[in-house]
């Protein structure tokens, strides 16, 4: 499920239940992300990035406003104990040596319960905020791709165990376990690239490797077989064309997961999923690429059920998060159970572990050491 602001539906906090300014304050974040949980979602996504110029409405409207992606997903690590937690991180404007250390950080306060939803913004605004060149077309997926494999080769940086805290000789780290990662990005017409030694300043991140997820369509199929992403988030105009992608996808990246993306507008509180979305749609009409459901919960049962025998999972966009959250923990989540097309929540388990991801072995192991005297570090550091 995604957990960004109110819901899905730009218009969505007129319906919330709270003020507006709670949406920059934790309490809402951890109710949330605690409610999705214990309905018995294995995920949970944070959206991130500028927001679209509808969210904000004619006149500024509506609420533009949302915490940092990692910083939610980090905040609500240590207060979870099952629930996934995956937050979009944009691949072509950030600094991928940043991007890992801080994905690391993730899985360490979530007990490896983290993963990276890749994105890659093609706004010129945002290029111009850092002051990069302007990114587009074939590019992004390039940019999505060298980040994706520097943070790979970061986390890979030190070895399992390389921290030994050893406290006889003063040392704190097994230098011989440290590696560089001597990574240099795709060189692009525009922009010189960049180039990272490493390693990483934070230990091996507690899955070894943070799953992947990417939007399908970014990625090229010789990135995908080289094994840049571990699941592949697909579309459709209409729900009914779902089954449809998600066969497509799998077959351009077999070794992938496959999640479908819904957009979902339930009958709830005595309303029509209709005139739900009627009402929301006069404030802000809701523009989306993803298919979207408007019904019951009976009818969403059926649908998922069939979009199930083909794809991996379903990501769900509530249209508003405090009205559609009920219903599907109250409606839908327990009849897919009954199915057997729900897996129970594994508290301790890894999002590699939900996936049925082996983890990986460093693949700096039996790499030639990093020189000790760049690393050693004595008592008196301590």
């Amino acid at each position: 499920m995604e957990l960004d602001g109110d819901g899905a539906h730009p218009a969505a906090w007129r319906r919330a239940r709270h003020t507006p300014a709670e949406l920059l304050d934790g309490t809402r974040v951890r109710a949330t992300v605690l409610a999705a949980e214990s309905a018995g979602f294995h995920v949970a996504t944070f959206a991130d990035g500028s927001l679209p110029a509808a969210s904000s409405g004619p006149g500024g409207r509506d609420v533009p406003g949302r915490l940092n992606a990692l910083q939610r997903a980090a905040f609500a690590g240590p207060v979870t104990g099952s629930i996934v937690l995956v937050p979009e991180v944009d691949t072509v404007y950030t600094e991928p040596f940043h991007i890992s250390t801080q994905l690391a950080s993730l899985d360490y306060v979530s007990g490896g319960r983290a993963g990276w939803l890749v994105a890659a913004s093609d706004k010129a605004s945002d290029a111009a905020a850092v002051g990069r060149s302007h990114v587009s077309g074939e590019g992004l997926g390039r940019e999505a791709a060298d980040s994706i494999e520097a943070g790979r080769r970061l986390w890979d940086s030190w070895e399992d165990g390389a921290v030994i805290r050893d406290v006889a000789t003063g040392r704190y780290i097994d230098v011989d376990k440290l590696h560089y990662v001597d990574f240099q990005s795709t060189p692009a017409a525009a922009g010189a690239g960049y180039s990272i030694k490493g390693p990483s300043i934070i230990p091996r991140p507690l899955q070894g490797q943070l799953p992947v997820l990417a939007p399908a369509g970014l990625l090229n199929a010789d990135q995908l077989s080289a094994g840049a992403a571990d699941a592949l988030l697909v579309s459709a105009p209409t729900p009914e064309l779902l089954a449809g992608e998600a066969a497509e996808a799998r077959a351009a990246a077999p070794a992938a997961a496959i999640i479908a993306e819904l957009d979902v507008v339930l009958d709830a509180r005595g309303q029509s999923a209709a005139g739900r979305l009627a009402e929301l749609d006069a404030h802000t009409p809701w523009q989306s690429s993803r298919a979207r459901f408007v019904g019951t919960a009976a009818e969403l049962t059926e649908l998922l059920s069939a979009v199930l025998e083909t794809a991996d999972g379903v990501r769900l966009h509530p249209a508003v998060l405090d009205v559609d959250l009920e219903e599907l923990a109250q409606l839908v989540l327990p009849a897919l159970r009954s199915r057997g097309l729900l897996a129970p929540q594994q508290p301790g388990s890894t999002f590699r572990d939900l996936l049925g991801l082996q983890r990986p072995v460093s693949r700096y192991a039996a790499s030639p050491a990093a020189p000790a005297t760049v690393f050693a570090l004595s008592a008196a550091d301590h």
